[in-house]
């Protein structure tokens, strides 16, 4: 039986609705759903979007349940079975596509791409979309991304949000803009998190990855932690050896994990099959705040993609690494690494007790070196000299990580 709440937004369809303009005022309904205040907006487009015709959309804002300042803001994108009203549906049932079920502490806004036809999130970038393909590819942004991020903007600024902790989710062909739209976002969501995302050919086309390259003066934001959890046996997943071969070799922050539950949305029939899939705290991730970024790790584990689907066992990449940060300053950058340990999760998986990995740091607040410059680091009783990338990236390789917290204290040489 439908909730007053979804009764209220489908009769929406059938009464005069405020003038569609951008941004829009006030909302064209607000109700009580879960128990937190819900506002329903109703827009139109700006032209610098570049839509070629005009149209209408509505987004939806739940407030936190207790009142509070400076709140988070956990942003929605939907899958393409559902439009924004099915999705905030969703939400008042644990299974039903868990992943739009933000925190009750947090702002949450959900986007809409289903009332005008071909506005995915995606831009129809999909192996399984031949004929749009040649349409969307490219590293141009395309409307429905500036509709997104302008959304975004305007509730930051409405709600008076935390700019240091805004988080972008989505599932299916959400997760897929969730990759896409998220990546080349690092200055606006401190983390994203895609629940079997609807292909990788969107964000493949948004970073420029292999064959391609990122444009000659183009720079690139540190993207935010991506956290992506996809299923081998679930065909939307193919590509995922390029998508995580490309993360790594671009030292770009990755947790992955991988089993054959099939293109699902329940977390806890998930995490029967991977029970690693929330291991990782992201919305304790703030953007104002440096991290590092874990490459060629010891400890994870072999790829099902592309040759082994049919393979039963589930899987991770990076899932163990853990910090805290300890100092960004014009003189030192300092971090605390270490592994999980059994003590602070139950988990089916064997937790090593040391593995190896490179290291790099990005989003320095204020130790910042310039290409070529050189630095000194010390970790535990290893230490040794570096120099700073091309791309301006200080990295330390083979470091010895276990679940006894060890300094990595880098400083000019």
């Amino acid at each position: 039986m439908k909730t007053s709440f979804t009764i209220t937004l489908l009769l929406l369809g059938s009464i005069a609705l405020p003038a569609a303009e951008w941004p829009p005022e006030d909302p064209s309904k607000s109700s009580i759903f879960n128990g937190r205040t819900t506002e329903n907006f109703h827009h139109g487009v700006k032209q610098e979007w570049g839509y070629a015709a005009p149209q209408e959309d509505t987004f939806v804002v739940v407030h936190p349940k207790i009142a509070r300042e400076n709140a988070p803001l956990y942003v929605v994108l939907h899958s393409a079975g559902h439009d924004v009203f099915s999705c905030v549906d969703c939400t008042k049932t644990v299974g039903n596509h868990d992943i739009y079920r933000s925190p009750d502490d947090h702002f949450a806004l959900y986007l809409d791409c289903r009332k005008n036809r071909g506005d995915w999130w995606w831009g129809g970038m999909h192996l399984r979309d031949q004929g749009l393909i040649a349409k969307n590819s490219g590293g141009d942004t395309v409307p429905v991304e500036k509709r997104v991020m302008d959304t975004v903007g305007w509730a930051i600024k409405r709600y008076k949000i935390d700019p240091n902790r805004v988080y972008l989710s989505g599932n299916s062909m959400g997760g897929s803009g969730t990759l896409g739209i998220g990546m080349r976002h690092g200055d606006v969501f401190a983390a994203i998190k895609a629940n079997v995302p609807a292909g990788v050919e969107h964000v493949s086309e948004r970073m420029f990855f292999p064959p391609k390259s990122i444009p000659e003066g183009m720079t690139l934001p540190d993207p935010p932690i991506c956290i992506n959890y996809s299923a081998q046996n679930d065909g939307w997943s193919v590509g995922h050896d390029r998508f995580a071969r490309t993360m790594n070799d671009r030292r770009y922050a990755l947790f992955l994990y991988w089993g054959p539950f099939g293109h699902a949305n329940n977390s806890a029939k998930i995490m029967e099959v991977n029970d690693l899939i929330d291991s990782f705290d992201w919305l304790t991730v703030k953007k104002n705040e440096a991290y590092p970024v874990f490459t060629n790790a010891s400890a994870n584990s072999k790829l099902p993609w592309p040759d082994n689907l049919k393979n039963a066992d589930a899987g991770q990449v990076n899932a163990f690494f853990r910090w805290r940060a300890l100092q960004d300053t014009a003189e030192a950058m300092e971090v605390s690494l270490f592994l999980f340990s059994s003590k602070n999760l139950k988990t089916s998986f064997e937790i090593p007790s040391e593995a190896r990995a490179d290291v790099t740091f990005r989003r320095l607040q204020n130790f910042k070196l310039k290409p070529g410059a050189s630095f000194r680091w010390n970790f535990g009783p290893a230490q040794g000299v570096g120099k700073v990338d091309p791309q301006g990236l200080i990295t330390v390789a083979g470091l010895k990580i276990t679940s006894a917290p060890a300094a990595l204290r880098i400083r000019l040489e």
